[in-house]
């Protein structure tokens, strides 16, 4: 599947997740800039993905679309982001051919010759035949991404399924191992990887008929989607800031009423985008986990850009630049977000807070919070009853919610501007609950 339509379907799924269904097909279709028709398709081809994740299912016992997304606390579903992969197509020749490949160095190692002869006796009549060309693309690939590997020894070259690890593994161990990587995919960043592992064992353990292990041992109660669909620019991302390179994309600002555009070849059909095309260089990638958001902070002709990752699409790496100069740029970046909470690269401010501690003789799990997660800030002063909390950071806007999520436990003594800002919000939540 192409990168725009990858695109698509990230800006479908999140929008779908997001609204819990309750967009009709046009207001979806306007949402992502696209006709209902390519809308129904879309929604089509993922039903077939859904479908095909199931395949021991009776057809009428097949999960709907939408119900396979549906979101709840005790049923553990499958990341979206693993789906969405599964759901990038390729094409039907492509797929029965290296379906082939894999089949057959699963017994034994065998030379690309030996494969040749493998795909051209076992494809159906209708495929084109592969030459020697395009057997050494397919391992070459299948080697890159680490599902096979090359035996040592002289040529022909042999290759062979790289399973060894889950081979060794007694069932004890891969249950083990699976329930690590199931913890660790769902509770760090990134998680692309993990997910995939996560996925590969559990398939190992169907194999081998290990079936009390099919319930799920943990659930995840703040899950965020965005944060795993995101993660599908993430490594593009990265590569560009490992080989200093700028990047190209269609960007969508959280304001827009739009959050995709078809990318239009026809001159014909060209249509006017609420997206602007950028063209910057990434400098660094923060993640915010209270909202569950990835951000990234470039260099453009405007200066230090930041984006929401989830607005960024059809992203292409474009030239290198200098070395000296993108560590000026990366000095640059680093003393304008020396105060920051997350990535404000405002006025410094400093922040006076008074904690008061848990009444009782139960552990005083709010200073443990604010020594935990307070970062560069001090507690200046405490007694029994409470203490003082003080931190200098580039605005307020991104400590916010922090403090507020401290409830009655955390008053704000300065800035005066921060403190009335708090009043007037739990002024506002107080008038929600008065009697009726």
């Amino acid at each position: 599947m192409a990168k725009e339509s990858f695109d698509k379907e990230i800006q479908f799924l999140r929008m779908l997740v997001l609204t819990s269904g309750a967009f009709s097909r046009q207001q979806f279709a306007e949402r992502l800039g696209i006709s209902v028709h390519t809308f129904d398709k879309t929604i089509r081809r993922l039903k077939e993905v859904v479908n095909s994740m199931h395949p021991h299912l009776p057809q009428e016992q097949n999960k709907d679309f939408s119900e396979s997304l549906r979101f709840s606390y005790y049923d553990s579903t499958d990341p979206l982001l693993l789906f969405l992969f599964r759901a990038k197509s390729v094409k039907e020749s492509e797929s029965q051919r290296i379906s082939l490949l894999l089949a057959a160095m699963n017994d034994q190692a065998l030379t690309a010759m030996e494969l040749l002869d493998t795909c051209c006796s076992s494809l159906p009549s209708g495929l084109p035949m592969p030459d020697e060309k395009t057997i050494r693309s397919d391992l070459k690939y299948l080697e890159e991404v680490g599902v096979i590997k090359r035996d040592p020894g002289p040529r022909p070259y042999r290759y062979r399924i790289k399973d060894d690890l889950v081979r060794t593994l007694s069932d004890e161990e891969l249950i083990d191992l699976y329930d690590f990587v199931d913890v660790m995919a769902n509770t760090q960043v990134p998680s692309v990887q993990g997910y995939l592992l996560r996925d590969g064992l559990k398939k190992q353990l169907s194999r081998n008929q290990f079936e009390q292990h099919a319930v799920e041992p943990f659930l995840y109660k703040y899950h965020y989607y965005s944060r795993i669909l995101d993660e599908a620019h993430l490594f593009t991302l990265l590569h560009a800031i490992r080989h200093r390179r700028k990047v190209r994309f269609l960007y969508f600002s959280p304001k827009s009423e739009k959050s995709y555009a078809s990318k239009n070849t026809n001159p014909l059909f060209e249509r006017d985008t609420n997206g602007k095309t950028q063209k910057t260089l990434p400098l660094k990638l923060v993640y915010d986990h209270q909202y569950g958001r990835w951000y990234l902070l470039s260099y453009g002709r405007e200066g230090i850009r930041k984006y929401r990752m989830e607005g960024i699409t059809q992203i292409e790496e474009d030239e290198s630049v200098d070395e000296t100069w993108y560590a000026e740029k990366q000095h640059e970046l680093a003393e304008k977000i020396r105060y920051s909470w997350l990535i404000d690269t405002g006025r410094p401010v400093k922040v006076r807070v008074r904690f008061y501690n848990p009444g009782g003789s139960e552990p005083n799990f709010v200073k443990e919070r604010v020594i935990l997660q307070g970062q560069w800030g001090q507690i200046v002063y405490e007694d029994e009853h409470c203490f003082f909390y003080e931190i200098t950071v580039n605005g307020t806007t991104e400590i916010k919610p922090w403090l507020r999520s401290f409830g009655s436990s955390c008053e704000v003594l300065e800035p005066v501007s921060l403190r009335r800002q708090m009043i007037d919000e739990w002024k506002e939540i107080q008038a929600y609950y008065e009697s009726v």
